[in-house]
This record gives structure tokens, C-alpha cells and sequence, in this order.
């Protein structure tokens, strides 16, 4: 089975608690627990570039990517997300 990721900010969905919830109460199938409550967007006014600064800076200072490297995977994955695509 593929891993499931959020369709806002890319973050891995390994388990029913990273995932975020719809106006039911129900699991989001699309977002994340960061992203998404409530069926709503926790920062409804973020754009795609602040979403990708972001995401970059969590990786480096959470899980010791380096700045290039973050930057790099952020800026070629974030934009194809559910969240960012038109």
C-alpha cells in the first residue's frame, strides 16, 4: 500500500491520528492534522510560496535535511498537491 500525504503540505499520513477531519467529524482522506480541521484549512490564507518556505523550514530544524536539499524537495513537490494545483 502507498504511503498517503497530505495534499497541502506533503507531511506522510502513517496513522489515523495525521489525519485531519472533515465538518462530519469524519477522517480527511486529502489533509493532515496541521493543515486541516473541522473542514477547514488551519491557515486558509497561506500561499504556495509561504507553504514551501515553511514545510523547508520544518525539515532542516525537525528532521536534519539541509537547507538545499529541503528547499529543493519543496519546491518540486509542494506545488503538486491537491491544495496548490489549479
Amino acid at each position: 500500500m502507498q504511503e498517503k500525504h497530505c495534499g497541502s503540505c506533503g507531511a506522510p499520513m502513517t496513522s489515523d491520528e495525521m489525519y485531519g477531519t472533515e465538518t462530519t467529524g469524519n477522517k480527511s482522506i486529502d489533509y493532515c492534522v496541521y493543515c486541516y480541521d473541522k473542514g477547514v484549512f488551519l491557515q486558509p490564507d497561506i500561499t504556495l510560496d509561504e507553504m514551501i518556505v515553511f514545510v523547508s523550514n520544518v525539515m532542516v530544524t525537525q528532521f536534519g535535511f539541509s537547507k538545499e536539499d529541503a528547499d529543493a524537495q519543496c519546491k518540486e513537490g509542494i506545488p503538486t498537491l491537491k491544495r496548490w494545483k489549479n
